[in-house]
């Protein structure tokens, strides 16, 4: 199975990307993790992703807040698919990260999830490794099975408690 890269820009964006790491091990995906910013240590960023591909990885995840230049970096380097995270800040909330996660021109394209959104990410590259990996997507669906399983027992129990006629 291909790995997973995780990149961020600081550490201070841990426990956002945790809970991306902790999805990635739910679903048996390898991964590396690496604190690099794309303004303080571009060398290492710019390395270590051309030669991700021979490296045996399938997506490159990448967070970072305030200007987020990170994913487009990262994207500007190779063909890999590449996931953004904006993570929040103090300043703006998170906004200044989104628009420039999502803001990418053309032909760099950058896949962006929500401000904090590092679960999906994981789920998001998940997908795109299941593309060649009927394991994997097994493992997806029956996912999907079980969230939808909470909502509906949610649903039933809702349901009880209020809909008395």
């Amino acid at each position: 199975m291909k790995k997973v890269a995780i990149i961020m820009g600081s550490a201070s964006d841990m426990p956002v990307v945790r809970k991306a790491l902790d999805m990635l091990d739910a679903f048996g995906i390898p991964f590396e993790v690496h604190v690099w910013s794309a303004h303080r240590t571009p060398c290492e960023v710019a390395q270590f992703t051309a030669g991700a591909r021979q490296n045996g990885f399938g997506v490159i995840i990448a967070a970072a807040g305030m200007a987020a230049h990170l994913a487009g970096a990262i994207a500007a380097r190779t063909t890999l698919p590449v996931i953004g995270i904006p993570c929040k800040s103090n300043t703006l909330d998170g906004i200044d990260a989104l628009l420039s996660t999502v803001q990418m021109p053309t032909g760099i394209p950058v896949a962006t999830v929500a401000i904090d959104g590092a679960a999906n990410a994981a789920l998001l590259s998940a997908q795109i490794l299941a593309v060649e990996d009927a394991e994997l997507a097994a493992k997806l669906d029956a996912k999907r099975k079980a969230d939808a399983e909470k909502v509906l027992k949610a649903d039933a129990e809702a349901e009880a408690e209020f809909n008395r006629r």
